[in-house]
Parts: C-alpha cells; structure tokens; sequence
C-alpha cells in the first residue's frame, strides 16, 4: 500500500523540477537530483551527477533555452510504482515550449523514466531518461 507522504513527497519533487525549468533556475533543477545521479537526454547526451546537471541546464536555460516554459504531467497524473519502500519508478510526459513561437517546431512531446528515491528523508532524482514521444506501430497479424 502507497504511503500518501511518500506520494505526496514524489509529487512535490516533480513540481520542483517543473517550477525550477520555467524560472531559468539550473542550481533548483540540479537540486531535484542526487548527488551522483544519472540523467540522459533526448539527444543521448548522458550527464553524471547533481553538478553537470544543474551546469547544462543552466547552459541550456542562458542560451537556447532561455525564456522556456516546461509543461508537464500534473502531479496528480503521476503514479509512482514503488519497487522498495524508498525508491520509485515514475514515467512522466512534458513538453518544452521555446520563448519564441516562430522557432517553435510543436513537435517536443517526451516521455521520460525516473528512479526517485528518498535521500536523507527527501524524495529526489537519481535516474532520469528522457525521449520523444512516438506513436506505437500497428503490427497486423496474417
């Protein structure tokens, strides 16, 4: 049975994670993981640890990124599948919209899986993936 603390923590994390992308913040995005956490791109690109990831994404929130707005399933979409009692399994859906609509290709629907865990009593990140949604193909049977 969920624990509705534990729910609620995951919920809150994700809502840090969302709140911290739209106000261009890379040290709060960063906070939202483990010190050695994992986090792979959309681009393959794979970040180790809480730093990198908070200096990428500061990078990305100061250049090309700049001004975007994250949305992203609401807390109370995520269902967490708790494989022990301090660690997660969260697939989430988001999308980044660009500052500048003409530069915006409407097509940055992801998917992403997340191991959450608590550490040190708080729920974070400690393994992030993330791709570009895709429609399942159709397999016809003869």
């Amino acid at each position: 049975m969920t624990n509705q603390e534990d729910l609620k923590g995951i919920r809150a994390l994700f809502t840090e994670l969302g709140n911290s992308w739209n106000h261009g913040d890379g040290v709060a995005f960063g906070n939202c993981f483990t010190e050695d956490a994992d986090y792979v791109t959309f681009m393959g690109q794979h970040l180790k640890g809480r730093k990198q990831i908070a200096d990428v994404h500061q990078m990305l929130f100061n250049g090309p990124l700049k001004g975007s707005i994250l949305l992203s399933s609401t807390s109370s979409d995520l269902q967490p599948r708790f494989i022990a009692s301090d660690i997660a399994i969260v697939h989430a859906a988001g999308e980044v919209r660009l500052a500048e609509p003409a530069q915006d290709p409407n097509d940055r629907g992801s998917i992403n899986t997340n191991v959450v865990m608590k550490d040190n009593g708080e729920w974070k990140l400690t393994a992030f993936h993330n791709c570009r949604i895709q429609e399942v193909p159709i397999s016809h049977q003869a």
